[in-house]
C-alpha cells in the first residue's frame, strides 16, 4: 500500500502558558476520541506534530484513500472536530504566507536523501 506523507507547518501564540495548554491537549487521552476516529477513517496512518519555539509542525502519512479535500468535508459536518477545531483555533496564529482560511501550510520538500 503505497503511503504518501505530508509535512505542513502552522505557528501558536507567542504565548508560554497557551502553548503549555495546546501540549497538555494532544496528550493521549486528551484529544478526544472523536478527533482521533476522523484522522484514521481520513486514510491518515500516522501523523506526529512537532514544536519549536511557536512552530510546529505535523508529519503525516496517509495510504492511498486519504483526500484532503474529502477529510475537510467529513470534518465540517462533525460536531465533535468543528468543537475541536474551534477550540484549537484559540492557541493556532496562522503563518504571515498562508492563504486566506489556510490552517496548516504544506512544507515544499527541497532535499530527500533518497534521490542521492
Amino acid at each position: 500500500m503505497p503511503t504518501v506523507r505530508y509535512c505542513l507547518a502552522l505557528d501558536l501564540h507567542p504565548d508560554p502558558e497557551l502553548q503549555r495548554t495546546y501540549r497538555i491537549w494532544h496528550q493521549p487521552g486528551r484529544t478526544p476520541e472523536a478527533v482521533i476516529r476522523s484522522i484514521r477513517a481520513a486514510g491518515i496512518t500516522a501523523m506526529t506534530i512537532h514544536q519549536v519555539g511557536n512552530r510546529l509542525f505535523m508529519i503525516m502519512d496517509t495510504d492511498e484513500s486519504f483526500s484532503a479535500e474529502r477529510k475537510a468535508e467529513a470534518d465540517a459536518g462533525d460536531p465533535d472536530v468543528v468543537a475541536w477545531e474551534t477550540l484549537m483555533d484559540s492557541f493556532q496564529k496562522r503563518l504571515p504566507h498562508a492563504a486566506p482560511g489556510q490552517k496548516w501550510v504544506p512544507a515544499e520538500t527541497i532535499f530527500d536523501l533518497a534521490d542521492h
